[in-house]
């Protein structure tokens, strides 16, 4: 792939057998034109936050990407393979059989409907914090100039998480 740019893009499932929505999620992804898988992070099970009271846990990865597409036909892949994946959006938080989100793209800021790079809670959230940790944990979050453990270091919850899958 010639002008390749660096993503890190975070996987959630927590509807059905969330290990598979995962693995196909992924694999669907990498299949695509202009995207290589570089590397993924374990899996992590982790309560939902926001939404329903009875919202299923979660699984969570990361992923390491290579692609030739900009942001916003990264994040229409992403779309479509969620869409594949019967990602349905009746209300913000609602379970869902896949979610990609992406997390960084090179060092870019990007903040315009519908796409915001960093993402705007990446520091918050413990789920993504800590397989970014795994994978990458000198990268710089473009905004905030702080390597991911550091950000991690100050992020509520990151050293509970528990890795479930080390292979998926």
């Amino acid at each position: 792939m010639s002008d390749l740019n660096t993503a890190y893009l975070g996987f959630g499932s927590n509807l059905g057998n969330r290990l598979a929505f995962l693995r196909g999620g992924r694999d669907t992804l990498v299949n695509k034109a202009g995207v290589e898988l570089v590397q993924a992070s374990g899996v992590y099970e982790t309560e939902a936050i926001g939404g329903p009271p009875d919202n299923p846990s979660f699984l969570n990865t990361v992923l390491k990407i290579q692609t030739s597409l900009d942001p916003h036909q990264l994040l229409k892949s992403c779309q479509m393979v969620e869409d594949e994946f019967g990602r349905s959006r009746p209300v913000r938080w609602a379970p869902r059989t896949l979610d990609i989100d992406i997390l960084i793209y090179n060092d870019q800021v990007i903040c315009e409907e519908p796409l915001t790079i960093p993402h705007p809670r990446l520091q918050e959230r413990a789920f993504v914090l800590a397989p970014l940790l795994e994978i990458a944990p000198n990268l710089k979050h473009p905004l905030l100039d702080q390597t991911i453990t550091e950000l991690a270091a100050a992020c509520a919850g990151v050293k509970e998480l528990v890795l479930l899958r080390t292979t998926w």
